[in-house]
């Protein structure tokens, strides 16, 4: 998990003087307490006023203090993602051998290749020369390229599973694939390098040589249909976006959410040529992505708090940086310097926090060896994070000093905020699953708050607002959806509504989920981070940091306002966020929002009035409360014990081709994020696509489905990987990865023999094939996993290139 994710979701409590408690002992903190009004809603207008500009800063009639600044600051640094790989040779040898050498009077807008004419001039030693500087040159600009598409997210050398079932290439393998990758990452990588304008498939083809036509159309299409290029809001890009379809609309979608994941699908199938309406049960767009505009102060200071998701957690290949870039809004780098405060305000000796630190790092260390023996000797073994820190922490004698442990109990309490749980209810055995995938890059904030994204995303898209989703009825012919007390018919739904709600079971599916879907929805957990937003008449804590943490004697508490974010350098005005994580997130929840806000000033003067800094009344402050938001029930996902990265991947299964699912609880590679969420708008909105055109036109018989194959089929069917009962097995030769397609045959007998086939991951045939009976497997195969069996021309497009690869196979 990414430690200074902040995303989580809202209800907010403004802070009124009419519920202070008539309690003597409380007179002198609540004499500082801000005295406001019961809160309002933003509206667009009142967010325009802020302050866009990351520099800016109000100023007040009353000059901050001056302090004593510690003489020791420590940079915490995040881990920053590094590409260890190199880029193979097949990659770079695919352009240094002429794939993308131009036609001869290059356009000047070409930055990326050389024209043949150039290697026609000179004399030969020149020659020679000057084509090896190209050559070396190209390569190089090959290499960046491939980091780029890295950074997004391809792999290095190989196709996605979404790129294999588009049949991007005719093969798997060899110098085809290793071309097309060229030029899908040129393409990406072209496009970045403007996101302001709509890439078109002839401006891909100027640097590529004819004879790829073919790959620049298919890597063009699956980037285009997919959202890696000419996805945002820039004007360019929305003016060719929401051009009316040409022709008839392909469908009629459903989305439940305007979220960010249930906006960015929304707008790219109405793209893609879809009618879409969008269900909200709040008042507004954004779900967890909430900003909230505060103000006070007789000068009339404003800031915006976000409540909800916060930090841009890594900015290589992130989209929410591409919407910054469109909308020319400057991204604010979190900046590292994060000093440390005892309870007594002093700050904690940088040898001791560079000590505990190096013994948590190694703590967490020994947990991941620990757990790989585990799972080498037993597969499902699996205990809670928590323990196995706390069993190591007693072994090594870690941290037996009273401030060693404080030390080490804020480190604990910064997991439980990247995690939204307690230690105790992580796996240990994938609780991290998701690093390898982690973004790379700052870790940042956009001036103004997330709500400007969310605005500019939610432009012409129809949303009905305070539609609260009661049930989902689907079947063969389309889907139901009631909210609101009505009724709306369409061809498909997507479900993004976040998982806390899924938990609850407030929407009724009729059929219901698939048994494998439900389990994964109970085995994930959906955890807590909540808030406290305080808007003061001018920055008392110095605007040359970004955080600065708090400890605790009592290590059940270790979570309570144990991080302070400062918002003075994006917001617009001196504004302090304080998390709150773990048991006292959930513990939170039951203060009232007075309570909080005297706590919060009792430890910021804890901190500074010993340096001789006086901590001001309060303006404004703003409670969250997301377990008590019946949209959301919680803040974002974690993996919990028992669970693995696998059930991201089951909750964001569809269901009869009728039902999907978008939202960071189903991005295995990205969940808790804002980026994951974005993303799995975008992945859904394509497996949509690929679902409507099947439909359309569900037998093609140009490709390697065709009837008249279902011949050479029968015949590797003669010689199946896989067989038990009646059911006959395809793997796929190019991986022995579980999660690889295989195409499965069922033969029914009757008064005359009947094939059907489905294509099912190699993980679910051998779930399969323990079962006794046809009967029972067929059953498993419907109401567990969801799939239907179908006849051969109904099959996935995606058969075309596991037959090619088995043909191959074969062949050999």
């Amino acid at each position: 998990m990414e430690t200074s994710a902040g995303h989580p979701p809202e209800t907010s409590h403004n802070v009124n003087s009419d519920e202070i408690p008539r309690q003597d002992n409380h007179h002198n903190a609540n004499s500082s307490l801000p005295q406001t009004t019961p809160e309002a809603a933003v509206s667009d207008s009142q967010l325009d006023d802020l302050p866009k500009s990351s520099e800016t800063k109000i100023s007040s009639d009353l000059p901050p203090p001056t302090g004593v600044t510690p003489t020791q600051v420590k940079r915490r640094r995040r881990r920053k993602r590094f590409f260890t790989d190199l880029i193979p040779p097949s990659v770079s040898a695919a352009a240094v051998n002429g794939l993308r050498v131009l036609r001869p009077n290059p356009k000047p807008s070409t930055a990326y290749s050389y024209s043949e004419t150039e290697l026609a001039t000179g004399d030969d030693l020149s020659k020679n020369h000057n084509r090896r500087r190209r050559m070396s040159d190209l390569a190089k600009e090959v290499d960046v390229e491939a980091l780029i598409a890295i950074s997004v997210g391809f792999p290095v050398d190989s196709l996605t599973e979404e790129e294999i079932e588009a049949n991007v290439v005719s093969q798997i393998g060899g110098i085809e694939q290793a071309n097309y990758i060229v030029v899908r990452n040129h393409i990406l990588a072209r496009w970045r390098s403007n996101v302001t304008v709509w890439l078109t498939k002839d401006h891909a083809l100027e640097s590529i040589r004819a004879e790829h036509k073919n790959l620049v159309h298919s890597a063009y299409s699956f980037l285009l249909h997919h959202g890696y290029i000419n996805f945002g809001v820039a004007p360019g890009i929305k003016e060719v976006k929401f051009k009316p379809p040409e022709g008839a609309l392909k469908g009629n979608v459903i989305v439940i959410g305007a979220g960010l994941s249930g906006l960015v699908a929304a707008r790219q199938l109405i793209s893609l040529g879809l009618k879409v309406v969008v269900l909200e049960g709040r008042g507004r767009p954004g779900g967890r992505v909430r900003s909230k505009k505060m103000t006070g102060g007789q000068n009339g200071v404003v800031a915006a708090a976000d409540l909800g998701g916060s930090v841009l957690t890594g900015i290589n290949g992130n989209p929410l940086g591409v919407l910054a870039r469109q909308l020319g809004v400057p991204l604010h780098k979190v900046r590292d310097i994060c000093p440390l405060y005892l309870p007594n305000g002093r700050t904690v000796n940088p040898d001791m926090d560079s000590k505990v630190e190096a013994s948590f790092n190694k703590l967490l260390d020994r947990v991941c060896k620990l757990r790989q023996a585990m799972l080498d000797e037993v597969k499902s073994v699996d205990v809670s994070l928590g323990t196995a820190l706390e069993a190591f922490r007693h072994v090594y004698r870690v941290a037996e000093d009273p401030q060693e442990q404080m030390l080490l109990d804020w480190h604990l309490a910064n997991l439980e905020y990247a995690n939204a749980s307690l230690m105790s209810n992580l796996s240990m055995a994938f609780w991290d699953q998701d690093d390898p995938y982690e973004m790379g890059g700052d870790h940042c904030f956009i001036p103004g708050g997330n709500e400007r994204l969310i605005r500019a995303l939610a432009e012409d898209i129809p949303i009905f607002y305070d539609r609260t989703v009661e049930s989902v009825r689907y079947g063969t012919d389309g889907v139901l959806v009631y909210a609101g007390g009505q009724e709306y018919h369409g061809d498909m739904v997507l479900c993004t509504v976040p998982l806390g709600v899924l938990k609850k079971g407030n929407i009724e599916f009729v059929p219901e989920l698939p048994q494998r879907k439900k389990d994964a929805i109970e085995r994930l957990g959906f955890g807590l981070l909540n808030k406290v937003a305080i808007l003061f008449p001018y920055d008392f804590w110095g605007g040359e940091i970004d955080t600065f943490g708090h400890l605790t004697d009592d290590p059940n508490m270790r979570g309570e306002f144990f991080l302070f974010y400062s918002y003075s350098s994006v917001s617009g005005g001196p504004l302090l966020i304080a998390l709150v994580a773990g048991e006292a997130a959930v513990k939170f929840e039951k203060m009232s929002p007075l309570e909080s806000v005297v706590r919060v000033l009792e430890i910021l003067k804890g901190i500074f009035s010993p340096k001789g800094i006086a901590v001001p009344d309060p303006l404004q402050a703003v409670c969250t409360r997301w377990g008590q938001d019946q949209l959301s029930y919680g803040s974002y996902s974690y993996v919990a014990i028992g669970a693995s990265g696998d059930d991201y991947d089951i909750l964001a299964e569809s269901v009869g081709d009728r039902v999907f699912f978008a939202g960071e609880a189903t991005s295995k590679q990205y969940p808790a994020t804002m980026h994951g969420a974005f993303l799995s708008g975008m992945r859904e909105a394509a497996h949509i696509l690929r679902v409507t055109d099947r439909r359309i036109s569900p037998a093609d018989t140009s490709n390697t489905c065709s009837q008249e194959n279902t011949s050479v089929v029968d015949k590797f069917f003669d010689t199946p990987d896989l067989k038990f009962g009646n059911f006959c097995v395809l793997y796929d030769p190019m991986s022995t990865d579980l999660k690889s397609n295989c195409l499965i045959r069922v033969e029914l007998q009757g008064e005359r023999c009947l094939h059907l086939y489905s294509l099912l991951s190699r993980r679910l045939v051998l779930e399969l094939s323990k079962l006794e009976g046809d009967l029972s497997r067929i059953e498993m195969l419907t109401r567990d996993f969801g799939v239907k069996l179908v006849g051969w021309n109904n099959l996935s497009v995606a058969v075309g290139s596991l037959l090619t690869s088995i043909e191959s196979a074969r062949s050999v």
